[in-house]
């Protein structure tokens, strides 16, 4: 598993719509790759060979694939931002994807049209 990183950036609250989001998915190798969780966007660049194109998380990049990482499904119908049907089991694993990514990734921004209500997305 990867170490947490002490270098990480200072988090920045930069809006994204959810189709704003959709141009960091890695398909332009000139744009960093984005994931959002919970509303919360992260550069996971550094991270291509896990999140580009082809590669095993691929599914979660350019989106906010709250759902999918809740269930630790990685089917593309599950890779989704809506969590509100989530058991309270799948929402402890997306919070600790959340601190897992808090941890690893610098935050970039926010989605503003996340279909979950905003106090909820931490």
């Amino acid at each position: 598993m990867q170490a947490p990183r002490d270098d990480l950036a200072p988090p920045k609250d930069d809006p994204f719509t959810l189709e704003q989001l959709r141009e960091f998915d890695g398909s332009d190798p000139s744009k960093p790759i984005y994931v959002s969780i919970k509303g919360t966007v992260f550069d996971v660049s550094h991270k291509a060979d896990v999140y580009g194109p082809g590669k095993s998380y691929s599914i979660f990049a350019g989106k906010d694939g709250s759902k999918g990482l809740g269930m630790s499904s990685l089917k593309p119908e599950d890779a989704i931002p809506d969590y509100s049907e989530l058991s309270e089991k799948d929402r402890k694993v997306l919070d600790d994807w959340h601190s897992f990514f808090s941890k690893r990734y610098n935050v970039v921004g926010r989605v503003t049209d996340h279909p979950q209500p905003l106090s909820s997305h931490l």
